[in-house]
């Protein structure tokens, strides 16, 4: 017999079953305020995945006794946009930053429900609907908005059996999911395998190997020839201005445009007000090879990235170093995977200095020795690496495309049983 359901009134709730009601949240919890010192309580993080031990990439303050308490059973979530489905259910005693808003139940209820709820999409929005900016982006919702907006209540023997059985189908899916993450992550590891053996090995048969005379390199085919990266082209950093130039103008390559790809979009989407000689001066050439040079961490510098195709008018950003070769030594196509290889980013992880930031420096880079087969080998190799990692690629965007599905699934899931349209089977 299908289950009676009835309109809530609250838009984003929709129908809920004809016996639960629809309450405030200040109705069931109550605001916990008091201020502690993180020298008395742990400090802990407020993520996505919910409370945890304060994460060594947080944005940390002098202001130690500036912190809320946080008891086992509250619920906090963060208060800010930027920070949207940052919530959960603490099992710690600790601390946590004073954007956070932290709660304590003042009535019985199951706070693995309320924990499902509260991390919905659609609770999201409406949370952040009540809120207030603090500039045009950012929005920020304290606890006197919070406590008034409507929420599903069910009776407590619904609310367990939700959350028992969220807990068990949510905790199938997200095993899926992290087994297809470790399955690309392999896929990726396998791509740079390929990579790496080509361009440092080569494609061809039975031929003749000789010593390279670098370590991380070994042998190589024994007509190729080796050179160091300043005998190939020119170093440039490139422009830095302050952000009132930025998103408008003229075409701007960034960092992201170089660490996520092999070789540059032709249209990129920055844009940049600058000058006809700072585009001469920083130009995005076809042939041009351009490398991440700074970051938070040494694992994202060095990352290279080709122009296949000359962009008019465009720039590049500071955090980047563009190499502009002195002629066509090397092969567009091979360049585009040989500056990828894993052996150019053990070199750089080597031999760089993790100060504040990680930085890779000219003199540094001008120093990575660069192998060099004859012009139509690196044609070749380009050829049957393009032919690879499109194999890979295709077999690793499927696996996120699942991933993705799931998700989808999951947050629908979740959407349909908190708020009652779908029943806890028998």
């Amino acid at each position: 017999m299908a289950r009676k359901m009835k309109n809530s009134g609250i838009e984003w709730i929709g129908e809920i079953p004809e016996e639960w009601r629809i309450g405030r949240i200040g109705q069931l919890y109550n605001e916990r305020k008091e201020k502690v010192s993180d020298y008395d309580y742990q400090p802990l993080s407020v993520t996505m995945k919910g409370i945890v031990p304060q994460l060594s990439t947080a944005a940390k303050s002098d202001a130690h006794d500036d912190r809320k308490l946080v008891k086992k059973g509250d619920f906090a979530i963060n208060s800010r946009s930027d920070r949207r489905g940052s919530c959960g259910i603490s099992s710690y005693d600790g601390s946590v930053s004073l954007i956070n808003t932290v709660l304590m139940p003042k009535r019985a209820l199951n706070s693995e429900y309320y924990d499902w709820l509260f991390h919905t999409t659609t609770f999201a929005d409406e949370f952040y609907k009540w809120g207030h900016g603090i500039v045009n982006d950012l929005w920020t919702t304290n606890w006197q908005d919070m406590k008034k907006m409507s929420i599903p209540i069910p009776n407590y023997l619904d609310q367990e059996r939700i959350a028992s059985y969220l807990n068990k189908e949510c905790s199938r899916i997200d095993e899926v999911i992290a087994k297809t993450k470790e399955s690309i992550e392999e896929y990726k590891k396998l791509k740079q395998a390929v990579i790496t053996e080509a361009v440092t090995k080569g494609i061809r048969p039975n031929r003749e190997m000789k010593d390279s005379g670098v370590e991380w390199i070994g042998d190589i085919p024994s007509d190729w020839k080796m050179c160091k990266l300043r005998n190939i082209g020119s170093t440039q950093n490139g422009i830095s201005k302050s952000g009132d130039y930025f998103g408008e103008g003229y075409p701007f390559v960034s960092y992201g445009d170089v660490y996520r790809n092999y070789a540059l979009p032709y249209e990129v989407k920055g844009l940049i007000q600058s000058t006809e000689a700072e585009q001469s001066l920083y130009s995005v050439q076809t042939g041009d090879i351009f490398f991440t040079r700074t970051s938070e961490t040494i694992e994202e510098v060095g990352y290279s990235c080709v122009c296949e195709r000359t962009i008019p008018k465009c720039t590049f950003a500071g955090f980047l170093i563009r190499v502009r070769p002195y002629d066509t030594t090397l092969d567009v196509g091979f360049s585009k995977y040989y500056f990828r290889s894993n052996h150019h980013r053990f070199y750089l992880v080597k031999q760089m200095n993790l100060v504040t930031r990680a930085s890779l420096g000219q003199t540094l880079l001008k120093g990575m020795t660069v192998l060099v087969p004859c012009k139509e080998e690196q044609i070749e190799i380009a050829r049957y690496l393009d032919g690879k990692c499109a194999d890979i690629d295709k077999i690793i965007l499927d696996k996120e495309t699942l991933i993705g599905s799931y998700e989808s699934y999951k947050k629908s899931l979740i959407f349909e049983y908190v708020t009652g349209k779908k029943e806890v089977p028998a």
